[in-house]
């Protein structure tokens, strides 16, 4: 491999380092437990937040894919949207982890405002990236290749990521709240370094097929496109599956471990737990063309993938509720991080498998459409899944609300026992059913290659 094409596959996986490794890990397995335990949101108005924003994403994605299809300039058609789009992402996530000194009126307009404008940079800046991989090659190995390196790059910063968390918070020191804001603004810079580098280190070699004019017809033409229908589910379903794990996992270590957990000076939290997986996924990640090619096709790699997280989630569930049983719990964690590993780059390739479906099939190039479904069911399943963790945590019995007076954060819990059971539940059994649903819609999934 030349040198020009390692920077560029290098650069590729930059992008979703920044965007998968750090903003989206730290909003998917952080955002519950900091709006409940930490901003002061009441746990309705967190998992309401969450679902507004998904209503809300149904129509930004695919607006974005479309006007990304569209665009033309000096940089190329999908560049652009990364180079100048990566300062306003790491600014308007660094402010979403900051902590205004409101009332509980002006931290819920403050906390809807931010994290909406937050998926509106995400999704102006990911739609276009997950876009590029339709026109940087036509090669079908080497797609598979850049998806490795996006994986690898996405699962190695959320490695770092999670892993350093708690031992950032210890050096910075002070309440939760300004620990937050502190790493905010430190990750909020690096995810944007990694954006822009990604935006200047890639190239564009095939020209999209465009429409002449701006039409519905795309859009339209989705609804008959089966394969994107199937494979926008299952990418809804495979984020479901991370969703839960990640926006259950603090609330797990909090009142079914009674908080971190040390071994041998090493400080286990829900990032450092989670950090194992990260760790997992990056490596089978790398590997993942490898084994697709040992199995015969993409189609029996994702199977295999989906029946490993459907048998070790159940197995999860009968773990005792102990800190002492830490380390097969963290077992069972890289044992499912090997299924997620293989079809998390899958998953891109096979966008871009029905991207030149539905150019074949309408003529013109609707590739950033379908990436945006991509980035879509990324969004819905994360956050439909974390807002639900929040609800269902509340109807168990897990009260959070800000103190009128001093501000502070005030969570009870009324049925111990029952919240225990349902995030204990929500990390194992939840997930399980879900892979089982992907399975199924594999089945339907017309493209075999």
């Amino acid at each position: 491999m030349n040198m020009a094409k390692l920077s560029e596959k290098i650069g590729y996986g930059l992008g979703d380092a920044a965007a998968g490794g750090i903003t989206w890990k730290v909003m998917s397995i952080a955002f519950p437990f900091f709006f409940t335990n930490i901003f002061g949101l009441t746990v309705a108005d967190a998992g309401a937040l969450m679902l507004l924003a998904r209503l809300f994403d149904v129509v930004t994605d695919p607006l974005m894919g479309a006007i990304a299809d569209r665009t033309k300039s000096r940089w190329g058609t999908y560049r652009p949207w990364l180079i100048f789009g990566a300062i306003p992402l790491g600014l308007v996530f660094a402010l979403l982890l900051y902590t205004p000194d409101l009332g509980p009126a002006g931290r819920r307009v403050y906390a809807y405002a931010l994290y909406l404008l937050m998926m509106v940079v995400y999704t102006a800046v990911n739609v276009p990236y997950g876009s590029l991989l339709g026109v940087m090659t036509a090669d079908d190995n080497e797609r598979n290749q850049f998806s490795s390196y996006r994986m690898v790059g996405a699962y190695a910063m959320g490695f770092i990521t999670l892993f350093s968390f708690p031992y950032l918070q210890k050096m910075v020191g002070g309440t939760p709240a300004h620990q937050y804001a502190v790493l905010g603004v430190v990750l909020g810079a690096l995810a944007a370094l990694g954006t822009l580098a990604c935006g200047l280190l890639t190239k564009e070699r095939l020209e999209p097929v465009r429409a002449e004019k701006f039409s519905l017809k795309p859009f339209a033409d989705l609804v008959h496109n089966k394969p994107w229908i199937y494979l926008t589910l299952i990418g809804i379903c495979t984020n479901f599956f991370n969703g839960f794990r990640y926006a259950v996992a603090a609330y797990l270590f909090e009142y079914c471990m009674h908080g971190d957990v040390t071994v041998s000076k090493l400080i286990i939290n829900y990032t450092v737990f989670m950090m194992f997986g990260e760790a997992v996924c990056m490596i089978v990640g790398g590997l993942a063309p490898r084994f697709t090619q040992w199995v015969g096709s993409k189609h029996k790699a994702f199977a295999w993938a989906a029946i490993i997280c459907a048998v070790s989630s159940v197995a999860f569930f009968f773990i005792p509720m102990d800190p002492a049983w830490i380390w097969v719990m963290v077992a069972n964690v890289i044992v499912t991080s090997i299924g997620i590993g293989i079809y998390s780059p899958l998953l891109w390739s096979m966008y871009a498998d029905v991207a030149d479906y539905a150019t074949a099939a309408n003529g013109t190039s609707s590739t950033g459409l379908i990436f945006s479904s991509g980035t879509m069911a990324q969004k819905f399943g994360s956050a439909i899944s974390g807002a639900l963790v929040a609800l269902l945590l509340g109807a168990a019995g897990l009260i959070s609300s800000q103190d009128p007076v001093t501000g502070e954060t005030v969570v009870s819990i009324t049925n111990q026992a029952s919240v225990q059971t349902m995030i204990w539940s929500l990390f194992s059994l939840f997930p399980a059913a879900i892979a089982g649903l992907i399975l199924l819609l594999l089945r339907l999934y017309p493209i075999k290659k």
